[in-house]
């Protein structure tokens, strides 16, 4: 067992201080700058689309980079990185979060679900089948937010009326204006999957 087994979240933030107050030593200083940051990784351990995966980072990496960057999952769109557009929505451990805000390090040992991981094989889920029949987008920057939270709310439970998929999917923003079409969507994949 390691220190980093059982990190808390206030243990986090010091980590991530620690690594901050050495990046900012004075340029004399470089290898133990350099020597604090590579050891302040730590290992996180997350299931991704049902494929376990052992990473080593650095405490202060989101998920939303991880997938992108280091797994190299690039349907996840990295749009405002404020949390404020919804286009990074994944599902973790079956709840949808924004990855742009997640921390990777306070996910180990979590099941994360991308939009490449939503389909069963060559079969598309029946959010992304709905999107297609009833065009739920148009330039496609903010689809796999859309049909994440989405398919997110269908197994909650919710979408049962239309006010309710307003409100519920409020937070993913479609600049290209395709709401119409995305709330159509979701009531066809709401009456397959219920």
């Amino acid at each position: 067992m390691t220190q980093y087994d059982t990190i808390t979240r206030r243990g986090l933030i010091g980590l991530v201080g620690t690594t901050a107050a050495a990046a900012t030593l004075p340029s004399g200083s470089g290898e133990a700058a350099a020597q604090t940051t590579t050891t302040g990784d730590i290992p996180v351990r997350v299931t991704v689309n049902g494929s376990a995966t052992s990473l080593t980072v650095d405490p202060r990496v989101t998920l939303l980079d991880a997938l992108r960057e280091r797994l190299q999952l690039p349907g996840t769109k990295k749009g405002c990185d404020r949390g404020q557009c919804g286009a990074c929505t994944v599902h973790v451990d079956g709840r949808r979060v924004v990855s742009c805000l997640t921390l990777l390090a306070t996910l180990d040992g979590a099941s994360v679900t991308t939009i490449e991981g939503l389909a069963d094989g060559d079969r598309r889920h029946p959010v992304q089948r709905a999107f297609v029949d009833h065009d739920g987008l148009q330039c496609g920057f903010c689809t796999p937010g859309q049909i994440m939270s989405a398919a997110a709310i269908i197994d909650e439970g919710g979408a049962r009326t239309d006010a309710e998929i307003r409100e519920q999917m409020s937070g993913n923003i479609c600049r290209c204006s395709a709401y119409p079409g995305i709330l159509a969507a979701i009531r066809q994949a709401r009456t397959e999957m219920r």
